[in-house]
């Protein structure tokens, strides 16, 4: 039912954000755009035809919403960093009924041909601190990943912390058909591993 579609760094400026995405995989992003509905912008990093890494923070050009930005962006602070993961599904609501409450309800967003769904909680923070992964739901064909410069690498895994780990992983694993993924108790975080033309390289 679900099945992983991005990752996403995040920090207070995209520039630091951008920077820790380069430096970490060691290939360059590109502009991405704006989200007007959550004041926010990001760059892109292709890893393959249907996966893709995105660098985002507040958009300090727009107008801030009158409610939570998505992410938890407003609460944001320390060093740029790994801190979202995208699962696509067909069907957003039915996915949702399956999560249970807390990971929100859906918005409707686009930017120019790309429309989607996405389930944002009201508060703007995902279940589990945060780490708990986004939902998502692509209408049409239009998906960022084949349009993006493939930067080679392609990922091996990634590991979410959480000290109640176990019980994210009871939620999830049934939905998410995905070996890559490992669940593992600790202080909330998470780390992905690639393998790039040079090398095995780390994502946190």
């Amino acid at each position: 039912m679900l099945r992983l579609d991005h990752l996403a760094v995040s920090a207070t400026t995209l520039a630091d954000a951008t920077a820790q995405l380069e430096t970490c995989m060691g290939y360059e992003a590109v502009p991405g755009g704006q989200h007007d509905h959550f004041a926010t912008h990001n760059t892109l990093m292709g890893c393959g035809p249907e996966f893709y890494l995105e660098a985002i923070a507040i958009d300090p050009n727009a107008s801030a919403p009158p409610y939570p930005r998505w992410f938890a962006l407003d609460q944001f602070d320390g060093p740029a960093r790994l801190t979202n993961w995208i699962l696509a599904c067909d069907d957003l609501d039915a996915a949702l009924a399956a999560v249970g409450p807390g990971f929100g309800a859906p918005v409707s967003l686009q930017r120019r041909d790309f429309k989607w769904r996405m389930a944002v909680p009201d508060t703007g923070v995902l279940p589990f601190d945060g780490m708990a992964p986004a939902l998502i739901q692509w209408d049409g064909d239009a998906h960022p990943a084949p349009r993006l410069p493939d930067c080679g690498a392609r990922l091996l895994g990634m590991q979410v912390r959480h000290p109640d780990a176990s019980a994210m992983a009871d939620l999830l694993t049934p939905l998410l058909e995905d070996d890559r993924v490992t669940y593992v108790e600790g202080q909330p975080g998470m780390m992905a591993a690639f393998e790039t033309p040079d090398g095995v390289v780390k994502l946190s």
